[in-house]
């Protein structure tokens, strides 16, 4: 049988039968990515700013280490809207037991794997493949675990079993993280210069809202240059933070127009800023589009934490960032966690749809 003919067979290639997790030793067609958009296998890396956020936890470091601190997020989040971070805080081992546990959830057998099988992307927990399992038009060579982890204790006896330590070293990691997260987005709120009475409010909700994490696991693919892990997208939340065991997340770098590669820091953390600190700021951070590229001869895993408000919660722009005059109009809608699943439920991202542009106000010529 040939390829397309293979290919006809396996026309959706849903969670337990796709080409990633069965091994195919070719790009199935429904995983090809058109010519001008595929990635480059030597491509170059970003300038990515790595800033150490010691003086953000440790009060006995001057006032003035904590202020430069600040500033670099800062910056960051006005030209990428993306930056690395190390001295966080999270030990060596925490990190490695996550990417342990991820790493032999994914070896499990199919059959045992898909007892969390969803295409739901509203349950709680659930594992798939590529985006929406096979529904959407074009596939990606990515099989993955999401689950939700805040309040950790609502949502840790949902998680799978199995491997048995996954629920106690994900869940050290998931705790440490949300830690970090709160550290650096309070940090974020701070570079704002919002009023004294708007921060402790909006840190209240942060500390209370979401915690998803996104499990995603990048096995070999025969031709990387032919597919992707995930398409080109920005994400819906306030921020991200991903840890991942070797390169492989791409960046599209706004000024050139290119897509620049990050490079490798051991254990340093990436911080995406998403759609709903782009949406506060009103336009001052920007959201990062990003993507996952591919390995010939090895399984890429990044453990993704996405925090934003709760899940009805509203985010809208900072109302100390707009004025009456058609100097700082408002530039966004709000929206809320429930409203970017609805989305994603209707909408294809790999056809270039972002939640981001929905939110955007349109100025009247």
């Amino acid at each position: 049988m040939d390829h397309d003919k293979k290919d006809k067979s396996r026309s959706l290639f849903s969670t337990g039968n796709s080409a990633q997790e069965m091994g195919f030793t070719y790009v199935p067609q429904r995983y090809v990515i058109p010519t001008l958009q595929r990635p480059s296998l030597a491509p170059k890396y970003a300038n990515v700013a790595v800033i150490d956020i010691a003086a953000l936890r440790n009060n006995s470091l001057s006032t003035g280490n904590r202020f430069r601190v600040i500033q670099e997020i800062s910056d960051a989040c006005r030209s990428l809207g993306f930056f690395q971070i190390v001295n966080h805080g999270i030990s060596e081992s925490v990190l490695e037991g996550a990417i342990s546990v991820a790493s032999k959830f994914f070896d499990l057998p199919t059959k045992e794997k898909l007892k969390l099988g969803s295409s739901d992307v509203r349950k709680p927990v659930r594992y798939a493949t590529s985006l929406k399992d096979g529904v959407d038009k074009h596939q990606f060579w990515r099989v993955f675990l999401k689950h939700y982890a805040h309040p950790l204790n609502d949502w840790i006896h949902m998680w799978p079993d199995n491997p048995p330590d996954y629920r106690e070293k994900m869940g050290r990691y998931c705790e440490e993280i949300k830690k970090v997260s709160l550290e650096v987005m309070e940090a974020i709120l701070e570079s704002l210069k919002l009023k004294a009475s708007t921060t402790p409010a909006l840190t209240k909700k942060l500390e209370d809202g979401m915690q998803v994490m996104a499990v995603n696991c990048y096995p070999p693919c025969p031709e990387p240059a032919m597919a992707l892990g995930l398409p080109p997208h920005s994400d819906y939340s306030c921020l991200t933070i991903a840890y991942q065991n070797c390169q492989g997340l791409e960046i599209m770098d706004s000024t050139a127009c290119s897509w620049k590669l990050v490079p490798h820091v051991p254990y340093a953390l990436q911080v995406h800023i998403g759609d709903h600190f782009e949406v506060l700021s009103n336009g001052l951070f920007k959201s990062v589009v990003h993507r996952a590229t591919l390995h010939r001869d090895r399984t890429r895993f990044s453990i993704v934490s996405l925090f934003s408000l709760g899940m009805d919660d509203k985010m809208g722009v900072a109302a100390d960032l707009i004025d009456d005059d058609d100097e700082h109009p408002k530039k966004y809608r709000e929206s809320s966690f429930r409203d970017f699943l609805d989305f994603l439920a209707s909408n294809d991202i790999a056809q270039g749809k972002n939640f981001i542009d929905t939110l955007k106000i349109q100025k009247n010529n």
